[in-house]
């Protein structure tokens, strides 16, 4: 058989893409060390989708363990989640996020070169556009100055990535910037669980909504936006997952560098979100506005038309669905995958 290696495939993005990689008979390997994620979520993975897959607790920084995983599994293509991913926190340890993010991807892509794998499907971030200049994104616009140590770090790895295929076109490699994940399996048996204080919108929402938080810190009411909050672009996970399986197919046809945007093209504010939100659950969502945050910007939403022409991928799910899905997770486990 020849695997998928899923790197941080026990994490919030990584579980859905490999529920739906098992769904479509795709042979799985999940490496991940549970720094930011559980491995009940991948329990509960192969209790939703009837299959099994293997996983190793691992760091992509350590090559012993890489080259122990390629010897033991043949693997034919890398879908890279691995890394840390909190822009607060980016901002305030700048050096964790070069060594886990850019180190550790260099690591991966020295020891898949080793191992002659040299399909890889990479998660980036639309945060390597920097401050917009203009809206929506699309791909050939110029990568701007990340506003922050996290945005920097994809956009390094992207340019890496960039400069591997240059030297050997035997490469295949699929870089997708997303956008703003949020929801969880319509199951409510996997989703974002994140560790300690939220990052993330739509996690802080559903914990004041669940009682763990008292309420909602809105980061800045001063942006030039409708409604002064930030205006972000939404995408459910599963649409996100999909996004790599079409990215798979795309690089099986033949040796490539593909760059795409993974969004909805629609821009919320986090009060339409919060808004959004209450519908949804019948919750209330009390909030409170702070200052801004370093290293955010005020808007950002995709153009994702390349990807629909190029891969025939499109968001379906909208911000409803969303939110209801995110609500259906949190309320089923409100402590997360730590029950």
């Amino acid at each position: 058989m020849e695997y998928v290696l899923v790197t941080g495939g026990a994490g919030y993005i990584g579980s859905h893409t490999v529920l739906q990689l098992l769904q479509a008979d795709y042979p799985v390997v999940v490496l991940d060390n549970l720094s930011n994620a559980s491995e009940e979520s991948l329990r509960r993975v192969q209790a939703l989708s009837g299959k099994t897959l293997a996983f190793v607790k691992g760091d992509i920084r350590d090559r012993a363990c890489l080259q122990k995983v390629f010897s033991q599994f043949s693997v034919s293509a890398v879908i890279h989640f691995a890394g840390l991913k909190a822009v607060g926190e980016s901002v305030e340890k700048p050096l964790s996020y070069y060594d886990n993010n850019v180190s550790g991807s260099v690591i991966l892509c020295e020891e898949m070169a080793r191992a002659k794998v040299k399909t890889l499907v990479f998660s980036s971030s639309a945060t390597v556009y920097g401050d917009p200049i203009a809206l929506p994104l699309n791909e050939n616009m110029p990568q701007g100055v990340p506003t922050n140590p996290y945005g920097m770090s994809k956009l390094m790895i992207e340019n890496i990535l960039k400069d591997v295929y240059r030297s050997d076109n035997d490469w295949n490699i699929a870089l997708l910037r997303y956008f703003n994940p949020v929801g969880a399996h319509i199951s409510g048996q996997i989703g974002e669980d994140p560790n300690g204080i939220p990052n993330n919108l739509m996690p802080f929402i559903t914990q004041v909504a669940v009682g763990k938080r008292a309420q909602l810190s809105v980061f800045g009411n001063d942006y030039d936006t409708p409604d002064g909050t930030g205006v972000r672009d939404y995408i459910h996970v599963e649409d996100l997952a999909n996004g790599h399986l079409k990215a798979l197919e795309k690089l099986a046809t033949g040796a490539c560098l593909v760059t795409y945007n993974l969004g909805t093209g629609n821009g919320y504010s986090v009060l339409d979100m919060v808004k959004a939100f209450e519908l949804a659950s019948g919750q209330a969502v009390p909030y409170q506005i702070c200052p801004r945050r370093s290293g955010d910007v005020a808007s950002c939403f995709a153009d994702a038309s390349l990807a629909a022409q190029e891969l025939g991928w499109r968001a379906t799910r909208g911000i409803e669905e969303m939110c209801a899905d995110s609500w259906r997770w949190q309320s089923q486990n409100p402590n997360g995958y730590n029950k």
